[in-house]
């Protein structure tokens, strides 16, 4: 059987959550960089909504980001991301849901002439609030070693942080800033970000486990 392969986009929070969790996992995958605005049509026959993340492995096909997470870990989750509250879904849902709208309407904000991007950001803090009071008390969403909340969430906050950087120093609040910043100097999020060749067909396979994204033996990012 062919190695599972998974489709990807370097900069998207959706693509980074996969490719965190199958670079912890250890499992052998190939990566395969896409070009948005021109998708090989090996991915466009792939991927049934034709977006990134997609994983192709065997007969199945997984096409959205938190599905290829926990399809990575069940093959191997040698640092228990999966050993999580089910709280840590609730948080994810509200991640994925209500604040990924306020980011998009924040970040794009020309796109939504009726809205107030002010109201927007606003919004969008008040979720980054909530996840700040957790981790007053804890490193982690859930306790001293992150979990699938943690990872599935870090890349939206990141992609908010980013809108206006300085600003968002400025005004995060020092729990969720040190959280951030925790993710952002780890080793795994350095070995997720090298920039890829656009992948086309005929290239030599590049494999996340055992190229560029193996995670460390010991020790946790």
């Amino acid at each position: 059987m062919a190695d599972p392969v998974l489709y990807s986009f370097r900069r998207c929070p959706y693509a980074m959550r996969a490719r965190l969790a199958v670079a912890i996992s250890g499992v052998k995958v190939e990566l395969r960089e896409i070009l948005l605005r021109d998708k090989a049509p090996e991915f466009l026959k792939t991927s049934p909504s034709a977006t990134v993340p997609c994983l192709k492995a065997g007969d199945l096909v997984l096409d959205e980001s938190l599905d290829i997470m926990i399809w990575a870990l069940q093959q191997s989750d040698p640092q228990g991301w999966l050993s999580m509250p089910a709280d840590g879904q609730d948080l994810i849902a509200r991640a994925d849901g209500p604040f990924k709208r306020v980011l998009d309407r924040t970040k794009y904000h020309t796109r939504y002439p009726d809205l107030d991007p002010e109201d927007q950001r606003a919004q969008a803090m008040t979720f980054l609030n909530d996840l700040n009071t957790r981790l007053e008390e804890t490193p982690w969403l859930f306790g001293p070693i992150p979990t699938l909340s943690d990872m599935a969430i870090l890349p939206f906050v990141r992609q908010f942080a980013f809108i206006d950087k300085p600003r968002f120093d400025a005004e995060a609040p020092p729990a969720l800033g040190r959280w951030l910043n925790t993710f952002l100097a780890s080793d795994l999020f350095a070995k997720i970000m090298p920039k890829p060749p656009v992948w086309k067909a005929g290239d030599p396979p590049t494999f996340i486990s055992q190229e560029i994204l193996a995670p460390q033996a010991s020790g946790r990012a």
